[in-house]
């Protein structure tokens, strides 16, 4: 950065006389002046105009988005069953018809709902569907179609890691916040408290805490990309890594919720071990990559299909429990390839019940191919 300096200096004249002063000389003493202040002027270096205009066209694309969108974010409060546990969340408008999307941890075991709309109108609200392996539910309120404001719905196929992510919600109870970042990763599975996983789960680095829970996560466009569920985080607060389902799911379970209460997850009634080089070497594997079958469940497809499970257990070094094996390995499912046990359950997210798949296995050192008519999941 370069600065301009204008510099006041006053010369100061002395005379010199040899073997004399001014007093000598019968002049007065000089009195004691005090030195000029310097004065120094800073000229600010201009910015390029480009980086203005563009500075201006985020700011711009934010403040549209947070327009367009804000009427379409709702605050949701949940009076739980057990008072301690009555929480303030957020969710989105779906449609014209009243129905409002959050997560399902946020209206379990809710004894009432209130939705309040950005124009401060505050509605109760009913559970029309809730789906505890997506972390998604339904609710929906008694308002005129031209009061609400539906969202534009995105495609999480076609994120790209480093895309613009924003998150408009209530965190903390401070409605409609709206936080900024980027998409972090993707194609994150983590399993729910029913035992079943989420998979391609979108991460973020846009602030999310307690409160954002059912709120829209969106890209550039205003369009809603994932619905924001949980952080993982060490404090009750955000560190940077919040999470969101993605939209793709969303479009496939919520009609179902909306239609039936209900949302049928297929299932191979398997479990399976990613078979890494630790496995490789203990248990000398044929693959070195793959999907070790340790149990198949009696009352699922798969064992119908004839997928045989593990016959002995075996100890390993730096493993927290036994490992079963002498069951089959899957390598691919539909041609797809199974190099571990999330890639199974990423590919089963889009499927239905009662679909065929071919899984392609090794047993006993030959590669064979089994077709699994999928079922259900239990306890449904």
């Amino acid at each position: 950065m370069k600065t301009h300096v204008k510099v006041i200096v006053l010369a100061a004249v002395t005379v010199v006389l040899l073997g004399c002063s001014l007093t000598n000389l019968g002049l007065p003493a000089p009195q004691s002046i005090p030195p000029s202040p310097v004065v120094i002027v800073a000229t600010p270096t201009p910015l390029p105009a480009g980086v203005v205009t563009n500075a201006d066209a985020e700011e711009l694309l934010l403040i549209n988005v947070y327009k367009r969108v804000s009427p379409s974010v709702v605050n949701i409060s949940v009076i739980a069953q057990d008072p301690l546990n009555s929480r303030l969340a957020s969710g989105f408008v779906y449609d014209t018809e009243g129905h409002i999307v959050t997560n399902h941890h946020v209206v379990q075991d809710a004894r009432r709902i209130w939705v309040t709309f950005f124009d401060r109108i505050q509605l109760e609200a009913q559970v029309v569907g809730s789906d505890q392996d997506s972390d998604l539910a339904v609710v929906k309120v008694d308002r005129p179609p031209d009061l609400l404001n539906p969202v534009d719905l995105g495609d999480s196929a076609t994120i790209e890691v480093g895309q613009r992510a924003i998150a408009i919600g209530n965190p903390f109870g401070q409605e409609w916040t709206m936080t900024t970042g980027i998409v972090s990763a993707m194609g994150r599975v983590f399993p729910q408290q029913s035992g079943f996983s989420i998979a391609e789960i979108i991460q973020t680095d846009a602030a999310v805490n307690p409160g954002n829970s059912g709120g829209p996560l969106l890209d550039s466009y205003g369009r809603v990309i994932g619905v924001t569920t949980f952080i993982n985080s060490p404090v009750p607060g955000s560190v940077g890594v919040g999470f969101a389902v993605p939209i793709n799911l969303v479009k496939q379970v919520v009609p179902q919720l909306i239609a039936t209460g209900h949302y049928a997850h297929p299932w191979l009634g398997i479990t399976g071990r990613t078979i890494g080089q630790e496995l490789v070497d203990a248990l000398h594997l044929p693959v070195t990559q793959g999907v070790l079958v340790e149990f198949v469940d009696p009352e699922g497809p798969s064992i119908e299909a004839g997928l045989r499970g593990g016959t002995r257990e075996v100890e390993i070094e730096n493993f927290p429990e036994p490992v079963k094996t002498g069951g089959d390995i899957i390598t691919a499912i539909d041609g797809v390839p199974a190099r571990s046990m999330d890639d199974i359950i990423t590919y089963l997210q889009h499927t239905v019940v009662g679909q065929t798949v071919d899984l392609t296995i090794l047993r006993d050192g030959k590669e064979m191919h089994v077709s699994v008519i999928l079922d259900e999941r239990p306890g449904r």
